[in-house]
Parts: structure tokens; C-alpha cells; sequence
């Protein structure tokens, strides 16, 4: 066991001298929805060059390809790692498994392509696993429902190994303040371990636990003051005016949390009025009267996206006019590859067909930190963007020399250097040809060799993006079956480069939040042996189970890059389960 504790303020005294407290005892069980997500590796080894290669489905490859190295006395050259079309990733592939290892040594060994792909029950066995803690928490507040502080005892089940370290409970006690101001805190947290799989992060990596635990005490709060749960919610809220707005706590990597822009409550006062919270009591006491059990729910989770240190992109214009981007980040269904061209087609001509990027590829980028955090757009796409800016740069610069013009009156369009109010056009490639080089002829005047450019976007600051949820259902008191009237989501993920792909971001996460609440669950025996090791037994949502949602944005732009981007794959999952669980809690209020 290990114990450890973040606090701020004068919390004991605190809690003494309140006029009023409440807490809450919580088990938040084991429940994942990345099991149809299995995993698998190929691995070759070619004895001319004395390389191994290896196809991975990893979140991580360049991370995997310095393991290989170190593990197996290799060195930088002799491995290889590519991680192809994986799917999804959800955090349990951002881990080096001891099977890619395997893989990869085998295929020297033996001389053949070896492949392996493990099957459901060993990806339930095998891979990690998260949201298994316990909650007691107890908040404090004074006659007109202002927050005075929250404290409480959180014990962390880390399963039989410590993959991440203390990743998960520590983010988990961090968020707990999430949107609200809350001017003492302490969080004990103790982590044990158990004959369980693993816990590391999944889609969320704990803040769906920290604001789940938030949003149940400001409700237990305010049923037991008689005040309204929006209004006492709206009440303690950051003000868009306040922003930024620094907390005491710091982030795992040793940054205070800072809010640099958003607008928690008009996001708030959005949701419920897509919803109609105001005349959601006559609604409610009318379906009460048919014996109908409806009910309704909000809650609204922070989530610091864009981790750290840096991630890697080259910007590259070929002899043949094509623009190549290679780039660190790790795509596994976040449409990172359309993500990359739309930046780099806004600097280079706009033609998305002629921009090609390679990306999970240690050959072509040597250093990288891969898929996590809901970070690709803002760390990948930020090096993207400068690169994308240098070359673009170089472009004119040289184009200016051979059409004898001012570079004032190029522009780039499509493949071409066009002059405005001309005629006269001149294509990138023989742009990029003038500094490649031809033996014993200069370069143009005043440029270096190559139209490329390589950045490394480094950032410490996270940047909060935000969602406010509002969910109204409808229970049958007969056999627990929760239908959805209406499911509305209010996100801020600052500027949108491409609004389809956030709402389908934003979709995905809320579906998987939503299915932990409604059945997904990793059960074990008294033995600690797995009981739901197959969708025989464990519970993954279907369509049907799930609502229309409804989807608006504030946009209030991040300060921490120039693209003013904040992150989106993760803050779906951890604002859904307590507006779910409030509505379910409210509906079966009377009983």
C-alpha cells in the first residue's frame, strides 16, 4: 500500500466551524469499453541489414522502438516499429506489452514473420483495466450554498502490477475542484494493491472518478439545503471573467492548474435551456401523476488536454511538388492524418490531395510521444503549423527569386505559385528543385538546401477544455430499464478545425460514459478470479441503448498555442456518467 494526500487551505478548521456538510460513500467498480479493441503485433527480422521490424498496435512507437532497443542490446538502427490502422486505442495500448517483445525477438530468432493476436479473453485478462476505486468524500458549505471545502479518503485498487505509476489516483484527486471554486481541500488517497489486472489510464485516465464524485456531492448538497442543483451549481462556478483562473493544485507534471479561458456557466446555462430545466418540475410532477418516473441530470467536467513535453512534425515539399508531413503523434481513430493537412493545406495552397502524412513510423520520425491526453491536435498540430509557416516562408522566398517579383505578390495556390493579377504560375516542385541541389551550381541567393522544416512544439501548460451535460430519462421502476428522453452537450474545445470530427469525438466518449453506467463492468470472485471474461458476460452498449444527442459549443480559444485548439477525444467520457446517474437518482427520487 501507499499513501499519499494533495490539500490546500485550512480544511479541518473548515469542517469544524460549517454551518453545513454532507458526504457521500462511493464505489466506482471496474468498467471499460476498450475490449473490442484487441491487440496484436507482427514482427520480421531481414538478416541482410540485421533489422527487426515490427507492426504494432500501439498508441506508442517510438516509445516501443527505444524498449526493443534497450531490452534486446540493439541499437537505434536495427529496429524498426509501424503502427498501422489500429482502430482505437483508449489508453490501454499506451503501454509496451512484454508480447511486442516477444514478437519481435522471435522473428530473429527464428527467421520468419511471426505474428500474434491475442483473442477477448486474453485482451480481459491481459490488459489494463481502470475505474476501480472508493470514495468518501464530504463537502461543506455555508447558509447560502457557497462551497467552503471538500475533503475525503479515496482508495485506489492498482491490480496486480503498477503499470503508470500514480497516474490515476493522483488525477483523480486533482479534478475533484474541477469547474467550481472550492477554497479548502484535501484528498487522502490510498493505493493498493490487489490480485487484479492492472489499472492504468483508459479513455479519461480518472477525471471521469474526480468529477463524478463532484457533481454527486453538489447534488446530495443541494436536495438536502432545498436549493435548486443548477442554481447552486452556477453559484460556486468559475465566471468566464475570472479567466484565467489558477487552482492551488498542480498537475502530475508539477504545473499549477490554470484555466486559461472558457465560460463554465454560460456552457451550463446552454445545456439546460436546450433541455428545458425551467419547466422541467411541471413535466416532471405530470409524468408522476401517469405514474411515469422521469428524471433529469447535469454535471460539467474539466479535462487538461495537450500533454507534454513535445511531439514532432516534418514538413517536407518534394521535387515532385507532393507535401509529405511527417509526424510523431499516433492516429488511432481521431482522424489525425485530416487533422494534419487541414493545418499544413491552410499554409501551403489548400489542396488537401496533395498532402500526404506518415505518421506512427519510427523510421520516419526518430523521436515522439504518441497518442494520449487528447493531445495530437494541440502538440503535433502546433509543430505542424510552424513547420508548415517555415516552409511556406522558403517557398516565396525562393519563388520570388526565380519569377523575378516580390514576394508580397505570391501567392500559393493548390500545387502552384501563382502572381497575383497575372498569368504567371510556377509549380511547387520546381520551387523545391532550385534548392535540392545540382552538383557544382550554387542555391538561390540567401537559402539553405531542402524545402523543409522540422519543429518540436513544447508545452508544460495544459489546455482545459470543458463539457456541460444535461440528460432527462425515464425509469421503469419494474425492471430498472432507463430510456432517454433527451441527451444535450454543451463542449468548448476552443477553435474547431474540423467540427465533424469533434462531435464524433465527443459522441464516441459519451457513449462509452454512458455504458459504464448502464452495465460495463469487470467483475471478479471472492477469489479474485475474472467472472465476465466474454460480451457473453460483459455488457458493451448497442445503439439501441443509447440516445440522439444533441451537441452546441462555446468557443472560447486556448492562449498555451497559436492554433488556439484545446483537446476533445476524452472529455465526453467524464462529464456523462453523473449526469446519467444524477437523472436516474432524481427520477427515482419519491422512493
Amino acid at each position: 500500500m501507499m499513501e499519499m494526500v494533495q490539500e490546500y487551505g485550512e480544511v479541518d478548521k473548515i469542517f469544524e466551524t460549517a454551518p453545513l456538510s454532507f458526504s457521500e460513500e462511493i464505489w466506482q467498480h471496474r468498467g471499460t469499453a476498450h475490449p473490442i479493441e484487441c491487440r496484436g503485433a507482427v514482427g520480421r527480422y531481414d538478416p541482410v541489414s540485421d533489422t527487426i521490424t515490427l507492426w504494432s498496435s500501439t498508441q506508442m512507437p517510438n516509445l516501443a522502438h527505444s524498449y526493443i532497443v534497450k531490452v534486446l542490446g540493439l541499437n537505434e538502427n536495427q529496429v524498426r516499429v509501424i503502427t498501422p490502422d489500429v482502430g482505437g486505442g483508449f489508453g490501454p495500448k499506451f503501454l509496451f506489452y512484454s508480447e511486442e517483445l516477444v514478437v519481435a525477438l522471435a522473428s530473429k530468432l527464428c527467421g520468419r514473420a511471426v505474428k500474434w493476436a491475442e483473442d477477448r479473453r486474453e485482451h480481459f485478462v491481459a490488459a489494463v483495466q481502470e475505474r476501480d476505486q472508493y470514495w468518501k468524500a464530504e463537502i461543506a458549505l455555508d447558509q447560502e450554498g457557497m462551497i467552503l471545502g471538500v475533503r475525503g479518503h479515496l482508495i485506489h485498487d492498482h491490480g496486480a502490477y503498477t503499470a503508470q505509476g500514480i497516474t490515476l489516483p493522483y488525477n483523480a484527486a486533482a479534478t475533484i475542484p474541477g469547474p467550481y471554486k472550492v477554497p479548502n481541500y484535501r484528498m487522502q488517497q490510498s493505493l493498493v494493491f490487489t490480485n487484479k489486472v492492472p489499472c492504468a489510464p483508459v479513455r479519461g485516465a480518472s477525471h471521469p472518478q474526480g468529477t463524478y464524485v463532484m457533481e454527486r456531492l453538489v447534488d446530495r448538497a443541494a436536495k438536502e439545503m432545498g436549493i435548486d442543483r443548477a442554481d447552486l451549481r452556477l453559484k460556486n462556478m468559475i465566471k468566464g471573467e475570472e479567466m484565467p483562473y489558477k487552482k492551488p493544485l498542480k498537475t502530475r507534471a508539477g504545473v499549477n492548474i490554470e484555466y486559461d479561458s472558457g465560460d463554465f456557466p454560460k456552457a451550463m446555462n446552454m445545456a439546460l435551456d436546450a433541455c428545458e430545466y425551467s419547466n422541467f418540475k411541471e413535466r416532471q410532477e405530470t409524468a408522476r401523476s401517469k405514474g411515469r418516473h422521469i428524471g433529469i441530470g447535469m454535471s460539467l467536467g474539466v479535462k487538461g488536454t495537450g500533454r507534454g513535453p513535445f511531439e514532432m512534425a516534418t514538413v517536407r515539399v518534394g521535387t515532385s511538388g507532393k507535401i509529405s508531413v511527417y509526424t510523431g503523434a499516433a492516429p488511432m481513430g481521431q482522424s489525425t492524418h485530416t487533422m494534419m493537412a487541414q493545418i499544413v493545406a491552410e499554409h501551403l495552397g489548400g489542396d488537401l490531395d496533395n498532402i500526404e502524412v506518415i505518421a506512427g513510423d519510427t523510421q520516419s520520425i526518430p523521436m515522439g510521444m504518441g497518442g494520449f491526453g487528447s493531445r495530437q491536435a494541440i502538440t503535433a498540430g502546433s509543430s505542424a503549423h510552424i513547420a508548415a509557416q517555415e516552409v511556406r516562408k522558403k517557398v516565396l522566398t525562393v519563388a520570388a527569386q526565380l519569377l523575378e517579383a516580390s514576394e508580397q505578390d505570391l501567392e500559393i495556390e493548390g500545387g502552384e505559385i501563382v502572381v497575383r493579377g497575372t498569368d504567371i504560375r510556377l509549380p511547387l516542385g520546381k520551387v523545391a528543385n532550385a534548392v535540392a541541389g545540382t552538383p557544382g551550381y550554387a542555391l538561390p541567393g540567401g537559402v539553405d538546401p531542402g524545402m523543409e522544416s522540422t519543429q518540436r512544439f513544447l508545452t508544460d501548460p495544459l489546455a482545459y477544455c470543458y463539457s456541460a451535460h444535461c440528460c432527462e430519462v425515464d425509469v421503469d421502476i419494474e425492471t430498472g430499464a432507463v430510456k432517454f428522453e433527451r441527451y444535450v452537450i454543451v463542449h468548448d474545445s476552443g477553435n474547431l478545425m474540423n467540427p465533424m470530427v469533434v462531435e464524433g469525438q465527443i459522441h464516441g466518449g459519451v457513449a462509452q460514459g454512458l455504458g459504464q453506467v448502464l452495465g460495463e463492468c469487470v467483475v471478479y470472485d471472492d477469489d479474485g478470479q475474472l467472472v465476465t471474461g466474454s460480451f457473453m458476460d460483459y455488457m458493451m452498449p448497442r445503439a439501441d441503448d443509447l440516445p440522439n444527442f444533441k451537441v452546441d459549443y462555446t468557443v472560447t480559444a486556448c492562449t498555451h498555442n497559436d492554433l488556439g485548439v484545446k483537446g476533445c477525444g476524452e472529455a465526453g467520457a467524464i462529464a456523462s456518467p453523473p449526469a446519467l446517474i444524477n437523472a436516474v437518482i432524481d427520477a427515482l427520487s419519491p422512493l
